[in-house]
């Protein structure tokens, strides 16, 4: 039964991802449909579902080339899975993967499958390049030439600028602001200070080292390509070091390269299913899906800052699973950047915002630091875009079967185009 966007307790059986990497580095020949592909067949290999058809499998990729627009059931043809199992594109920026998971989710909550592999990848190093619509005009004019002539008369218009590359770019088109642009503004209404930024930055990069060293990552995590664990994360990085960075995004600014996530290439899944499912295979139960909502903000009037439609999405939940936001073992807030992840924080600590933007009664209220994002974070280990949303997940859940007094997780995702993903997993 599903109420609004509450998913019924549907069962986290697991996750598997691969190791994520810095832009042109272990995966700069590699595509979003070998990444995928890859943590796929990691899920297939560790539940032992070779030669099962699942009920579908939804996932997504944010920066595709158009070779890839049936890329998940491409992926599931070459995981090892019954072919009759069908695959699903998606894509809500950021918040892919989290999305994919809640809507295989709702599907078995609704009874129409058993059980579904959600998942997210990307890839900046195999990023589409295109050329001017001019070009591609010409083109199409010559090829729609029905004589030798009318075939060859456009090329006459052909100049040197038709041969300058289009790169794709993290810029919203309704503000033409990039994400790093938009979240200086964001730090400035807030007040958001460059050493909060820092030593969110610091902590992200040495609780990922530390679980990464305890061992945490070793079954989340498989091998690809000779990389073997994420190549961001920095054991060695200081706040004296993180305070010698430049600026990124505006000169007077306080995101930098050591505050921000890093542009990263990667891939994640996760299984869910009904529990008997799970049963019947023999199979533990980490966590459950339980809830998740999406919502969006007026940012390109200037009203709202781009990243804050978690701020929404959050107590909108919390309202219909009937729990206040300190009702939580742990808190995973994706670090898109440094300054979003305090601006949200210090939003729900704010009873105007609370009253006058969210109309909630009162403040939201704060959390407790010391459970936020305990294994590290995007900022430390990598955002490859669609992909977070499932790691966070995986990790999450294991977090939940591994604490015996733990009860429940939340999961908050801001996104590109002023959207935001939240989920709770329980116990």
């Amino acid at each position: 039964m599903l109420v609004g966007s509450v998913v019924k307790r549907v069962a986290i059986v697991g996750g598997v991802r691969i190791p994520f990497a810095r832009a042109y580095s272990a995966y700069a020949t590699a595509s979003n449909q070998d990444m995928l592909t890859a943590a796929f067949r990691a899920v297939v290999e560790r539940f032992r579902l070779q030669g099962e058809r699942l009920g579908d499998v939804a996932a997504g990729a944010v920066i595709k080339h158009s070779r890839d627009y049936s890329l998940v059931r491409e992926c599931v043809l070459s995981s090892g899975l019954d072919p009759h199992t069908p695959g699903l594109d998606m894509q809500r920026a950021c918040g892919t993967s989290l999305e994919a998971a809640i809507d295989i989710g709702n599907k078995i909550a609704l009874g129409q499958i058993e059980v579904g592999i959600a998942g997210g990848t990307d890839s900046i190093s195999d990023a589409p390049i295109v050329y001017p619509r001019s070009y591609q005009q010409l083109l199409l004019a010559s090829y729609r030439g029905r004589t030798a002539w009318q075939r060859a008369a456009p090329w006459f218009g052909l100049r040197p600028k038709h041969f300058k590359p289009v790169l794709p770019a993290v810029v919203e088109p309704r503000t033409g602001l990039s994400m790093g642009q938009s979240t200086e503004l964001m730090a400035k209404q807030w007040h958001i200070t460059r050493a909060e930024q820092d030593q969110l930055a610091y902590d992200s990069h040495v609780k990922a080292a530390a679980a990464w060293r305890a061992g945490f990552y070793d079954d989340l995590v498989v091998p690809c390509l000779g990389l073997k664990s994420d190549n961001n994360v920095r054991s060695d990085t200081t706040l004296e070091k993180l305070a010698q960075l430049r600026p990124s995004f505006a000169a007077d600014g306080t995101l930098t390269a050591g505050n921000s996530t890093p542009l990263t290439d990667g891939a994640s899944a996760v299984l869910l299913a009904t529990p008997e499912w799970a049963a019947k295979r023999g199979l533990p139960v980490l966590a459950y899906l339980t809830h998740g909502k999406a919502w969006a903000v007026d940012f390109a009037t200037g009203k709202e800052g781009l990243l804050m439609a978690p701020t929404y999405a959050v107590p909108a939940m919390l309202r219909e699973a009937g729990i206040t936001l300190q009702d939580f073992d742990y808190y995973e807030i994706h670090e898109a950047f440094a300054a979003q992840v305090l601006c949200t924080l210090k939003a729900w600590e704010s009873a105007d915002y609370c009253r006058d933007v969210l109309g909630l009664p009162a403040a939201l209220g704060s959390i407790d630091r010391a459970k936020l994002n305990v294994r590290g974070g995007s900022v430390a280990l990598g955002h490859p875009f669609a992909a977070t949303g499932t790691r966070i997940v995986a990790s999450l859940a294991k977090l939940l079967a591994g604490d015996a007094s733990a009860k429940r997780g939340l999961i908050s995702v801001c996104t590109a185009g002023g959207m935001g993903v939240s989920a709770i997993l329980e116990r």
